[in-house]
């Protein structure tokens, strides 16, 4: 298996299967990666949080929640125990592109781990999960 190359493939799939969404509801790939973000992660929901957690950069998340925002897909408010803190909300007309982007999501699964067992699933969310801490590691290191 050449990692360096197949590694891309899943990648790929995945954008082919987004971008069935992206072109219904004339979204850019940050846009809807985003709107998925805050819905799969309520916890992070911050500006700052998008950039650290999906390792992106602060005027591309800027610039996309800006027109998240003027789509009315979102809107920015101030933390009732910070008042620093801009947390990001989902608003209404946001629930049929995570509706739409669920049904990705589940298509993707379905799809990428047909045919394993339930013991293989653990196994590889094991390795997989030690593998993210040993690159977070890397990255903390340089």
């Amino acid at each position: 298996m050449n990692f360096w190359d197949q590694h891309k493939t899943i990648t790929y799939y995945y954008a082919m299967l987004t971008k069935s969404v992206c072109d219904k509801f004339n979204l850019t790939q940050m846009e809807y990666a985003i709107l998925m973000f805050l819905h799969n992660n309520p916890q992070y929901n911050t500006a700052a949080d998008i950039v650290r957690e999906r390792k992106s950069t602060k005027s591309h998340v800027s610039t996309t929640l800006k027109l998240l925002e003027d789509n009315g897909f979102v809107m920015k408010k101030q933390s009732a125990d910070n008042k620093k803190r801009i947390e990001i909300v989902l608003l209404e007309p946001a629930q049929e592109i995570i509706q739409a982007g669920l049904n990705v999501q589940k298509e993707f699964i379905q799809n990428m781990f047909q045919g394993l067992t339930e013991e293989e699933m653990v196994i590889w969310k094991n390795i997989f999960v030690k593998m993210c801490g040993n690159a977070e590691k890397c990255l903390q290191d340089r």
